[in-house]
């Protein structure tokens, strides 16, 4: 079974378009988003509307939740007082731009999907999240201890979890024992579709693979691929520019930073 997920669009509908036509050419058994439709760009309502249209499974990202809520506070950790000042220019400018409809489908957007697979008398959890299980807005970056990730992994039930909101992709693997034998838990951050930060401003999704095989007792039997997609960048970054919000984040789509 291949298994397409992706994240944090931030209403960059030039990114979302190449996506879903990529993903079309490849055919996936399976897609599900894991939210921040909105945010940072001109389009939040064509693209919740191609979710929609494409009946993707989706849950609410952080910046979903604000603005399905009409709120001023898009849960974004902002370091700096520039940044909370762009940050409050692009949640005031979202809350302009959706409309009533698109609101009410982000308001009602679920928080977490487990997807459970029972493989090889063996059960397989796929737990879907924004930030983490514990919080909408948590940040599990890459470098985060090993030991705090294991818990969250183990507190959740989770055989593999996969999560957005860094906008930077990886894939780390954790070893336990269960039933007396070596056993792994799978750590997966899909990237950002409309917004990266890790230098390739190429959309990013994942393609998961499991199998009849797949066991949470061989490393290798859980396959994924970080898939880039080109896309007309600058027309995206017109798109910031046009709508009057901070040219940082036009240039920050171009850089992927």
């Amino acid at each position: 079974m291949r298994i397409a997920l992706f994240s944090d669009i931030h209403a960059n509908y030039p990114a979302l378009e190449a996506v879903l036509h990529n993903m079309s050419e490849r055919k996936p058994d399976a897609t599900y988003c894991l939210g921040d439709l909105v945010g940072y760009n001109r389009w939040p309502n064509q693209v919740v509307n191609a979710i929609r249209a494409h009946r993707i499974p989706t849950i609410a990202g952080n910046y979903d939740f604000g603005i399905g809520r009409s709120s001023n506070d898009c849960g974004c950790a902002y370091k700096t007082d520039e940044e909370k000042a762009m940050g409050a220019i692009s949640i005031a400018r979202t809350n302009q731009l959706i409309g009533d409809d698109e609101r009410e489908y982000l308001r009602t957007l679920p928080a977490h999907l487990n997807v459970e697979f029972q493989l090889n008398d063996d059960k397989l959890n796929l737990l879907l999240v924004h930030g983490s299980p514990r919080k909408i807005n948590e940040y599990l970056f890459e470098d985060r201890n090993e030991k705090s990730m294991i818990r969250i992994l183990e507190g959740a039930n989770a055989d593999i979890l996969c999560f957005g909101h860094t906008h930077k992709p990886y894939h780390r693997v954790f070893t336990y024992e269960r039933d007396g034998r070596p056993a792994f838990r799978h750590a997966i951050n899909l990237g950002s579709v409309g917004k990266p930060k890790d230098g390739d401003p190429r959309a990013c999704y994942v393609m998961l693979t499991i199998t009849d095989a797949t066991s949470v007792h061989d490393e290798k039997s859980i396959q994924t691929e970080f898939v880039r997609v080109e896309y007309d960048v600058e027309r995206a970054a017109r798109g910031v520019e046009e709508v009057d919000m901070p040219a940082y984040y036009a240039e920050a789509l171009r850089t992927a930073h």
